[in-house]
């Protein structure tokens, strides 16, 4: 059984920054696949981003250039740098793992609002 533990979820203003971290702890192999997933108010969960344990990373194309995504393997950890936060960016993000099944972390929320 894979848990995740999310972290770094708030409140900023737009334009502003947050950095998100989830972990895997007790799990002692590399997780294929790490990533975050957000959803809004009366919307479907969608993918934010995604990085394999060897580093190819994958991003929805709202967040390209603004978001970064990576992981410390060694730990089963992975991060989600957000820069330049829009009002839109606002949603539960989730913390996402694939081994064989897809796992979820409870959510963590960013607001963006002046």
């Amino acid at each position: 059984q894979v848990q995740l533990v999310e972290s770094g979820g708030g409140f900023v203003q737009p334009g502003g920054s947050l950095r998100l971290s989830c972990a895997a702890p007790g799990i002692i192999f590399r997780l294929p696949v790490m990533g975050w997933y957000r959803q809004a108010p009366g919307e479907q969960r969608q993918l934010v981003a995604t990085v394999t344990s060897d580093g190819r990373t994958n991003y929805q194309g709202s967040v390209k250039g603004r978001f970064t995504v990576s992981r410390d393997n060694a730990n089963n950890t992975v991060y989600l740098q957000m820069i330049s936060l829009q009002v839109e960016d606002t949603a539960e993000y989730y913390c996402y793992a694939n081994f064989i099944r897809e796992y979820w972390g409870p959510g963590t929320q960013v607001t963006v609002s002046s």
